[in-house]
């Protein structure tokens, strides 16, 4: 599969808890219990992170998870930037000490 199958893949089992084992080109977002508005919060996770503006009309549940990725794949065009890699959840950002804040 394509390296966006791969990402969406990544997005569904790391924000949507979606067990990588009923995940396929043809699982459908019906299969997944995922209805329209989980595809609406897929598409601004999809936006936030891989940077492709995608429609809220661009799917249903009925479609598979191959063919949204192939629509991705489409609208992020050979020529798009690579998107930033995804923070590193294992580890969350340091939060400044008060020890550790200049003071003015």
């Amino acid at each position: 599969m394509s390296a966006m199958y791969g990402r969406l893949v990544g997005l569904l089992v790391d924000r949507f808890d979606v067990d990588p084992a009923e995940l396929a080109p043809d699982t459908t977002f019906d299969d997944l219990d995922m209805d329209s508005l989980h595809l609406l919060e897929l598409f601004l996770v999809v936006h936030a992170e891989l940077g492709v503006a995608v429609g809220e009309h661009t799917s249903t549940p009925r479609d598979t998870i191959g063919a949204v990725a192939e629509v991705l794949a489409r609208r992020a065009g050979p020529g798009a930037p690579a998107p930033p890699p995804a923070p590193d959840r294992a580890r969350p950002a340091p939060i400044p000490s008060a020890a550790s804040t200049p003071v003015s």
